[in-house]
């Protein structure tokens, strides 16, 4: 898609995101759809409102087995097309299965089909072709898994390219970025020795600090395997005086007992609810605990050369009232990338007499470079460009994701509220003609799919890394729902209506508590209970809410039956069209934050 149907390097907004995805996913959703009717139907033998709660059961425990395998098993062996390939064998597997009932002829057809395919799948590696054309013009170097994402590197002449999850991370022999983003930063600080650096340093800015005389760099980065490759493929990181931490940077700036002159936070824009939490009043706090007194921090921002528009004015100023409300003076450099310096100390914009003074050698930061980017004008424009009544960004209060978010949706032409406004519509009316239960078994379904998007979210404002653990958390999610539809399969028939009412409260109180729990979590700073709240109290979280679904959709099976075939058919599909309006609550719910 993104070579073929979209241009490379092009833009690709929501309704496109939208309608590829539906066109893809269609021909599953729909066959997946209708089977798990006619499994009902197919599965029932005394045709009672058990049968439905069963086959529901039997589903769960596929999804349960399908979760664990791809986050504990497949995701470290396999690339995508090995899992595409692993699926179609275990469907085809158990179309030959029922085929032996039915017709000895189609059998034989399957597994010609599934002997064609392996050979196919044994002799190409469709993993590398598809990979190579992504990323056209370019010489692919490695390509793999790992814990926090898919990692690329290419090759463009001398210099190479990490990407993660389809997203440049950063390029090396980027001369330019590597000098802005330290010596604007360094030359602040009269005699700076022990330096933090989170994420950046495999690009070259860990040997722009180590121009100067210092003493230390505790390089943070959280994927092993981007260290592991910048050895490999650059030698920025063999100076001694790099001390290399695979740690997630929030965790490590609460739990150290160090003490820093610098910080360079050299991170992509808060685009996501990982990146946000490292832009927060919140983050700046335990930042400054860990700051000698004249210290100096820095992060930037994407932006534009000589014109602001609304959304890049807003982030601007939410970034800008973030850190004024932790540090006494705060000052931007404007340019491709604004950037924001930060201090208790006095700040200042004579960064070319400061680099003569040292002796730095640079090889574009310097006064000629300087002359033209720090100007009266930009300078001025960039800083009156602010808007101070911007409140600060929290952790749970993302405004700056929120501004992100808008500056992304700027760049194309497109009012989304009334397609919102016309899928709601048509949902309101649907749900109009619809019965208690039928319509409790749609709140569930809506509740139980939208506490599972937050404790997901929640997880990456807490932890970060949530790549991994998408598989754990549907997984727990899965689980619950056996195990709550098991339950109930067993006790079916003391239950009755009154015991429908009581899950449906239940489920109200957990998601009015669910946000406490999570403010609670973000106080913790010890490593075993950072370890148990989010390995253990994250999931267990899930799998509780789960239950809760698990167990209502037998109940309201039991309590509206009509027959197999329209009582599975109605509920079903009621569970479904409350998940398609999880996004659209979700997007409501962030773009509702200012």
């Amino acid at each position: 898609l993104s070579n073929v149907i979209f241009p490379i390097g092009s833009l690709v907004g929501i309704t496109q995101i939208f309608f590829s995805s539906f066109i893809l996913l269609l021909p599953y959703c729909l066959i997946s759809g209708f089977l798990l009717v006619l499994f009902c139907r197919v599965f029932s033998k005394k045709q009672d409102e058990t049968s439905i709660g069963k086959v529901y059961f039997i589903d769960n425990i596929g999804d349960i087995l399908g979760g664990f395998l791809f986050s504990f098993v497949l995701i470290f062996i396999l690339n995508p097309f090995q899992m595409i390939f692993f699926i179609m064998f275990i469907n085809l597997l158990a179309a030959s299965l029922l085929a032996i009932f039915v017709k000895k002829r189609l059998l034989k057809n399957i597994l010609l089909f599934l002997l064609i395919f392996s050979l196919v799948f044994a002799i190409v590696d469709f993993n590398k072709i598809t990979t190579e054309i992504k990323y056209k013009n370019q010489d692919l170097l490695y390509q793999k898994n790992s814990l926090y994402g898919n990692l690329v590197v290419t090759k463009t002449q001398n210099q190479l390219n990490f990407f993660e999850n389809g997203i440049i991370l950063f390029s090396t022999e980027n001369t330019i970025a590597n000098e802005e983003t330290i010596h604007y930063t360094l030359v602040q600080h009269e005699n700076p020795k022990n330096i933090l650096l989170i994420s950046g340093g495999v690009s070259g800015t860990a040997n722009e600090i180590l121009k100067y005389n210092i003493e230390k760099i505790d390089y943070v980065e959280l994927d092993p395997l981007i260290i592991e490759l910048g050895k490999k493929y650059t030698k920025n990181l063999d100076n001694k005086k790099i001390n290399i931490i695979n740690k997630d940077a929030r965790l490590f700036v609460k739990q150290t007992d160090e003490k820093y002159d610098i910080v360079i936070i050299d991170l992509p824009d808060p685009s996501t609810a990982q990146l946000n939490r490292f832009y927060t009043t919140e983050f700046f706090k335990e930042l400054k605990k860990t700051l000698n007194n004249d210290a100096v921090i820095s992060l930037s921002l994407s932006s534009a050369e000589n014109y602001f528009s609304k959304e890049i004015i807003q982030l601007n100023s939410v970034i800008y009232s973030t850190l004024k409300s932790n540090f006494k003076n705060v000052i931007i450099i404007p340019g491709q990338r604004n950037y924001f310096i930060a201090s208790d100390n006095n700040l200042t914009y004579k960064i070319a007499e400061r680099i003569n003074k040292k002796a730095i050698n640079t090889t574009y930061v310097n006064r000629y470079y300087l002359k033209g980017v720090l100007t009266k004008d930009r300078i001025n424009y960039v800083l009156s460009s602010i808007d101070k009544n911007i409140k600060p960004n929290k952790d749970f209060n993302p405004v700056s994701y929120y501004y992100h978010m808008l500056y992304w949706v700027s760049q194309f032409k497109f009012d989304y509220y009334p397609f919102i406004a016309v899928i709601l519509i048509l949902i309101a009316l649907y749900l109009f003609k619809i019965k208690p239960i039928p319509f409790a078994i749609f709140t569930t379904g809506f509740a139980g799919a939208s506490l599972e998007v937050v404790l997901l979210i929640g997880f990456q404002i807490l932890y970060g890394y949530v790549y991994h653990k998408i598989g754990v958390v549907i997984t727990a999610f899965m689980l619950g729902l056996a195990i709550g539809s098991f339950y109930m399969n067993r006790k079916i028939k003391q239950m009755e209506k009154k015991h429908l009412i009581r899950i449906e409260f239940s489920i109200a109180f957990f998601s009015v508590l669910l946000p406490f729990i999570l403010i609670s979590l973000n106080t913790i700073k010890n490593t075993t209970l950072v370890f148990i709240s989010s390995q253990i109290i994250i999931p267990l979280l899930t799998l509780i809410i789960a239950i809760m679904v698990g167990m209502e959709f037998p109940l309201a099976s039991k309590l509206h039956f009509k027959n197999i075939p329209s009582t599975a058919a109605s509920l079903l599909s009621l569970i479904h069209i409350s998940e398609p309006t999880r996004p659209l609550y979700i997007s409501y719910a962030v773009f509702c934050l200012k």
